[in-house]
């Protein structure tokens, strides 16, 4: 029986127990996959980071649900990130290169004097049709048909993890919402791993611009996640290319999450278009909760 040191942040928040709790374990050059993915799914959180050696970028990282690998996580990588600039473990370093199973993406850590906020860009966006029963989805979700707003699509979509995008008419339906997430596979033929991430423009902080919630695929192991930073990043892929196409660039986006849930968080979201192309960055903060001690 060996131990191993899990050190609890939230992130998408400066204060603990809101946001999105992520393991960040130091030591992952140590541990094999197996033992990796052992770890994660007795810490139950959404995601548990590991940072490793690279032999292309300045670290690795590898993100587990308690269910499988993930290719990309925002909010582990925000707590990862935080966690190591905290500790002394990234010098001076503000500019970095991260690989991931999406490939090595830029990322920035810096202080604003007061907090550290990290930049995460995210892999480019992608999109796919829904050819599934919106009425089966609807109910997935526990809302009716009415609630979804049929003036934009429902879509796959992607900046490293494939979620559905619903587009939902009012905050009203999302206090309703009780998914069936053992629903999600039979829904999603096409893509039958996918998470579902219902959105709307209606926004409790009438400083933000979106709306959502997060509703895991049942072969993570987990039922919701509360502020997810790479599903707010396809949202502003999203937000560009649906609903505002006209929009000067760079899009600034403020995304709220998890308040139905008391897990208040923010993600803010920046999309530079190019040439027919979108580069998609988050931006955030995290803090420290505590650690603890894992036995596998």
């Amino acid at each position: 029986m060996k131990t191993v040191k899990v050190y609890h942040y939230e992130a998408f928040s400066k204060v603990p127990h809101k946001g999105n709790p992520a393991g960040v374990v130091l030591n992952g050059d140590e541990l094999t996959e197996e033992e990796m993915q052992e770890i994660a799914h007795k810490v139950g959180f959404n995601e548990t980071a590991f940072p490793v050696r690279s032999k292309s970028a300045d670290l690795k990282m590898r993100f587990f649900t308690p269910g499988h690998e993930a290719d990309l996580c925002g909010h582990a990588t925000m707590a990862t990130l935080f966690a190591l600039k905290t500790k002394g473990l990234l010098g001076d370093k503000t500019d970095l290169q991260m690989e991931t199973n999406v490939g090595v993406l830029p990322i920035q850590v810096h202080s604003d004097g007061q907090d550290i906020i990290i930049t995460m860009q995210q892999a480019s966006p992608e999109f796919r049709d829904f050819n599934g029963s919106i009425e089966e989805l609807a109910h997935s979700l526990g809302i009716e048909h009415d609630d979804m707003d049929f003036n934009l699509p429902i879509t796959y979509g992607s900046t490293g993890n494939w979620t559905l995008l619903v587009p939902i008419k009012s905050l009203d339906a999302f206090k309703r919402m009780k998914a069936d997430n053992e629903r999600f596979p039979s829904i999603l033929k096409e893509m039958p791993h996918a998470s579902v991430h219902p959105f709307c423009l209606e926004t409790f902080d009438q400083d933000a611009d979106m709306h959502g919630r997060h509703f895991s695929s049942p072969y993570s192991g987990t039922i919701e996640d509360p502020v997810t930073g790479t599903a707010s990043g396809v949202m502003g892929a999203y937000y560009a290319a649906f609903i505002d196409q006209k929009a000067e660039s760079p899009i600034h986006l403020l995304v709220e999450q998890g308040q139905e849930i008391e897990r208040d968080g923010r993600v803010k979201v920046q999309v530079t278009k190019s040439d027919n192309r979108m580069k998609i960055q988050i931006t955030g903060t995290a803090v420290r909760v505590d650690d603890f001690e894992v036995a596998f």
